[in-house]
């Protein structure tokens, strides 16, 4: 196989037009072209004079391959197709005694538990909350109802966090042996559309991801794996420094020697739990801030001007950041184009926000978090757990400010940059449900991080005209960007100081996102299997 980067055609060219610009490409004739995949296609809109086009990546297979190699051998844009095939580490061996145990069924546990049972390994994998179509009654109950299940929300349940969310499938995590493309073709296999393998932003949106997961729970259990819901693991079985199982909440014990732990970064009492129990971890750095939404159509003309509301492109994205003058970072984070701001808490007395798209992309407003990066040496000290505190200290008071009942405390930016309370909407229209309560952010947040954030939306405005909108809308708060500390792993990605436990994913500290958690829970479930199987790391 070959690889052509940098072809670039008309962002309105024909599908057909593909194969002849690639017969140019090379050189050759057309019936000298055997097969073609893409692999890539973006494009690139900071130059608002040029007309836009699509850059594609292409993979395909040709007749004489060494032949072309050689005639391209100046061209760094040709070249060898790197093998992004999976290859599992092994399978596991007849009369297994003790299965191994995933706790959590976000994106980490669901791709270490389908690993595990794709090469044989029959995993338990546990899960506090419900399947994922209760789940979402449940947190439908939250949004329109005021009416928290701490056990099935926004953060516990089938799929995870992620399950509430755009579906951003793109990471930058380095991924030298291509786990990313894994996880892609299984979310395909799983029902996502095909374009994700190709688009250079993949999401995929709440509706579609219920189905998919659903279809991956069911390839686990047809290769032998076990999903146990509503099973809240609360101890675990330790013997003179080894592990030997979890307990449930209900009392029972499982035995198991591998335990992987992809708990999501909410999980807080199993955090507590853990540290009791002695586990090895430490806090880390996260951020907190607010939603910002403003109307998607002002984020697309300041984007893709002439070509703003183009079917081929979607609606636009973007990634912002400001180092302001007391020392702090302001950085956009989990933007979502055409989606909603959703309560997020998994706790009763607090409030959380998030992000949600679905697959169309289509509702008027585009969100983002707007967030301050905060560190444990200089914001939080006092141990693993401190970073949890703050959290649940800031949570708690938003929900004071947004009057006790799951509204959220929300501001026009105009007013939260004039240090003036809002009294009303404007022109923006919240989409946070159960809804909002107008008045000043400045008391939700500590003040370094209220002074960096209003002078970063300002310096936005240079980026994005239009950003510093007074009717756009603030709604607090955003705390959970990622996990407070992490449960820290050696080489053989196990527990610094308990053999046999795997701390996984976004809640161990290991991952950001959906992509990135997929990738983290194949690499956990092989390192799990190289340590059944006595395969050296």
């Amino acid at each position: 196989m070959l690889r052509i980067t940098e072809l670039k055609l008309p962002l309105d060219h024909p599908d057909e037009a593909l194969r002849p610009a690639i017969v140019q490409r090379l050189g050759i004739a057309d019936d000298e072209l055997l097969a073609f995949t893409l692999f890539k296609r973006s494009y690139d809109a900071r130059k608002k004079s040029s007309d836009l086009q699509f850059i594609y990546t292409i993979d395909l297979s040709a007749k004489d391959e060494a032949a072309l190699l050689r005639k391209f051998s100046d061209d760094r844009n040709v070249n060898q197709a790197p093998d992004v095939s999976y290859k599992p580490v092994g399978q596991a061996p007849e009369g297994l005694e003790q299965r191994p145990v995933v706790v959590g069924f976000g994106p980490c546990g669901i791709f270490a538990g389908l690993l595990l049972a794709q090469m044989g390994f029959k995993p338990i994998i546990l899960e506090r909350g419900k399947e994922v179509r209760e789940r979402t009654k449940d947190t439908w109950g939250l949004w329109r109802k005021s009416v928290l299940n701490p056990e099935s929300n926004v953060q516990f349940g089938e799929g995870g966090a992620g399950t509430f969310s755009d579906g951003k499938l793109y990471s930058q995590i380095k991924d030298p042996r291509h786990h990313g493309r894994k996880v892609l073709h299984e979310f395909v296999k799983a029902g996502a559309p095909e374009e994700i393998l190709y688009v250079n932003k993949p999401h995929i949106g709440t509706f579609r991801l219920t189905g998919m997961v659903e279809n991956m729970r069911h390839e686990i259990e047809a290769l032998g794996g076990e999903i146990r819901f509503q099973q809240k693991v609360t101890d675990l079985l330790l013997d003179n420094g080894q592990l030997h199982g979890v307990v449930l909440e209900s009392g029972e014990q499982i035995a198991s020697r591998h335990v992987v732990l992809a708990l999501g970064h909410s999980a807080r009492d199993t955090f507590r739990m853990l540290h009791a129990r002695g586990v090895f971890m430490e806090a880390k750095p996260f951020s907190i801030g607010f939603r910002i939404e403003h109307p998607q159509s002002l984020i697309d003309q300041a984007r893709l001007g002439k070509y703003a509301g183009h079917p081929k492109l979607g609606a636009a994205d973007y990634k912002l950041v400001h180092h302001a003058k007391n020392g702090r970072s302001v950085y956009s984070f989990c933007m979502c184009p055409g989606g909603t701001v959703v309560a997020a808490t998994s706790e009763p007395g607090r409030v959380v926000t998030n992000g949600m798209s679905q697959y169309s992309r289509n509702e008027r407003n585009a969100n983002s978090g707007i967030v301050v990066g905060i560190t444990p040496e200089q914001d939080y000290p006092g141990g693993p757990l401190a970073g949890i505190e703050l959290q649940e200290r800031l949570e708690a008071h938003a929900y004071i400010l947004g009057g006790s009942n799951y509204m959220a405390p929300a501001q026009l930016v105009g007013d939260f940059v004039a240090a003036k309370p809002s009294t009303a909407v404007g022109s923006v229209e919240p989409s946070y449900k159960p809804g909002v309560a107008w008045g000043d952010l400045a008391l939700a947040l500590p003040d370094f991080a209220i002074e960096a954030i209003r002078e970063a939306l300002p310096a936005f405005d240079r980026q994005i005209k239009g950003y510093n909108l007074h009717d756009a809308v603030l709604t607090g708060i955003e705390t959970r960007t990622s996990s407070p500390l992490r449960i820290t792993r050696g080489e053989d990605l196990q527990s610094l100081n308990l053999p046999g436990l795997f701390p996984a994913g976004e809640g161990a500290g290991y991952a950001g996102g959906i992509l990135s958690a997929g990738v983290d829970g194949i690499r956990i479930a092989e390192a799990v299997a190289r340590d059944i199987l006595g395969i050296a790391h």
